[in-house]
C-alpha cells in the first residue's frame, strides 16, 4: 500500500499542473479576445469639400529692359570740345551733351549765306532787263534771240537763288549739328569719348547711350504649349477671361519680394521660337524710383483667368500611391474610408487645385489618414480631436 501511495504522488501533481495551465491559458485567450472586442474606431479629422471662384495665375521668367534707347552718334566730323553732362545723371530732352568745333561749319554758312545775298542782290537788274527787253521786243527794237537771253538770264538767277538757299539750309543743319544734344529724356551712361577727342559723323562706336526708365518694359517668355492649354480651358468654360484685371501684371524682384507697382500686359507677340518653343509677352511697368534695372531678373506673375467652381483641397489630405499618383481618402454617409483617384491640376499657396476626382460636400480626411485604409469603419473629430458634428450626404442632382 505504501508503494501504490508513493507511485500515485507524481500522477497527481501532473494532473494539477495540466488543469493549472489550462486555466491560466484560458484566462489568456479570453483576455485577448476581450481587448479585441474592445478596440478603439480610429478617429480621423476631415475637411468638408467647398468650391471656390479661383483667380489663376502663371509665374513666368523674365527680364527688364529700358522703355527707350538712344545710342548718341555725332553726325558731322570735329574734334569734342567739351562734355557737356555728368555720366549716370538724368538728362531731359534737347540737352545739351557735346559741342564739338563749330568753326569750319560757321565759316561754311556765313560764305553760303553771303552767296545767297549775291544772288538775290543780281535778281533785281536781271528781272528789269527782261521786263524791257518785253517791251523792246513788241516795238521790234530788240531781236527775239536777246529777248530769250534775257529771260534765261532770270530763270537762272532765280535757280541760282534757290540754290544757295539750300546751301544756307544745309550748312545751318551741319552748324547745328556741333552741339550733340539728347534726343530722348532718360538716364545717361558713360561717355566713351573725352575733351580733344577727333569723332566721325556716323561712326560704329556711340559717344554715350540714353536709356528711358520710367516706364520700363519687362520681356517675359511662356510656352506655346501653355497658350494652347489656356485657350482650350477658355473655350471649354473652365476658366473665364477678365477683361479688365487679365491684363494687370505683378512682378517678384531677384529676392522674391513683390514689386510694389503693377505692371500691364502690352502685347503678346506672334512668333514663337523653333529652339525654344516659347514666345515673349512684353510688359510696361512704372519705374518712378529707377528700382528696375534694364538687363534685372524678375518674376512675372500672369493671371490666366477666373475658375468659377474650382475645388481646393489642403496639400496634407494628397497622398501618392507607389506609381507617383495623386491620391485621397474621404469618409462616406456610412463613416467608412474610400479612396479616391485625383487629377491635380497645380498648386496654390498651401492647397492643391483639383480638376478631376472629388465634389462638393464630400468630407476629405486631412489628419490621421495613415491610420486607416480604405473601407475601415472611422469616427470624425474636428481638427482639434472635439467630435464633429454629424453632416448630411450632398443631393445627388438628377
Amino acid at each position: 500500500m505504501r508503494l501504490n501511495r508513493k507511485r500515485s504522488e507524481p500522477l497527481g501533481c501532473t494532473i494539477a499542473l495540466t488543469v493549472l495551465a489550462f486555466f491560466l491559458l484560458g484566462g489568456c485567450h479570453s483576455e485577448r479576445g476581450g481587448q479585441a472586442a474592445s478596440a478603439p474606431v480610429p478617429e480621423v479629422a476631415t475637411e468638408t469639400i467647398e468650391t471656390h471662384q479661383v483667380e489663376l495665375n502663371t509665374e513666368l521668367p523674365g527680364r527688364t529692359s529700358a522703355y527707350l534707347v538712344a545710342e548718341i552718334r555725332p553726325q558731322v566730323n570735329g574734334i569734342i570740345q567739351k562734355r557737356l553732362f555728368k555720366e549716370g545723371s538724368d538728362v531731359k530732352a534737347g540737352e545739351l551733351l557735346y559741342q564739338i568745333d563749330p568753326a569750319l561749319f560757321q565759316v561754311a554758312h556765313d560764305s553760303a549765306k553771303a552767296s545767297l545775298g549775291k544772288a538775290q542782290a543780281n535778281l533785281s537788274s536781271i528781272q528789269l532787263r527782261a521786263e524791257r527787253y518785253k517791251d523792246l521786243l513788241a516795238d521790234k527794237v530788240v531781236s527775239q534771240q536777246d529777248y530769250d537771253d534775257a529771260t534765261a538770264a532770270l530763270e537762272q538767277a532765280r535757280a541760282e537763288i534757290e540754290y544757295w538757299k539750300t546751301a544756307v539750309e544745309a550748312a545751318r543743319i551741319n552748324l547745328g549739328y556741333a552741339r550733340v544734344t539728347a534726343p530722348i529724356s532718360g538716364r545717361i551712361g558713360r561717355s566713351s569719348v573725352t575733351d580733344g577727342a577727333l569723332v566721325t559723323a556716323y561712326q560704329p562706336m556711340s559717344l554715350a547711350t540714353i536709356q528711358q526708365l520710367d516706364p520700363i518694359y519687362v520681356d517675359v517668355t511662356q510656352s506655346s504649349a501653355e497658350l494652347l492649354r489656356l485657350k482650350r480651358s477658355l473655350e471649354t468654360g473652365r476658366l473665364s477671361a477678365d477683361g479688365r484685371n487679365q491684363r494687370k501684371v505683378r512682378l517678384l524682384l531677384e529676392d522674391a519680394t513683390p514689386y510694389s507697382l503693377e505692371g500691364t500686359l502690352q502685347f503678346r507677340d506672334v512668333t514663337v521660337d523653333p529652339a525654344t518653343g516659347s514666345f515673349t509677352l512684353r510688359i510696361v511697368v512704372p519705374n518712378p524710383e529707377h528700382l528696375l534695372l534694364p538687363g534685372m531678373f524678375v518674376r512675372a506673375i500672369v493671371q490666366e483667368g477666373m475658375a468659377e467652381d474650382a475645388i481646393l483641397v489642403p496639400q496634407q489630405g494628397v497622398t501618392r500611391n507607389p506609381k507617383g499618383e495623386p491620391i485621397a481618402l474621404i469618409v462616406d454617409e456610412t463613416d467608412t474610408v474610400q479612396q479616391r483617384m485625383l487629377t491635380l491640376d497645380r498648386a496654390i499657396g498651401d492647397q492643391w487645385l483639383v480638376s478631376s476626382g472629388l465634389s462638393r460636400g464630400e468630407r476629405l480626411i486631412v489628419e490621421g489618414m495613415l491610420n486607416v485604409r480604405p473601407g475601415d469603419a472611422v469616427k470624425v473629430v474636428s481638427p482639434g480631436g472635439q467630435e464633429a458634428p454629424q453632416t448630411n450626404p450632398p443631393a445627388e442632382s438628377n
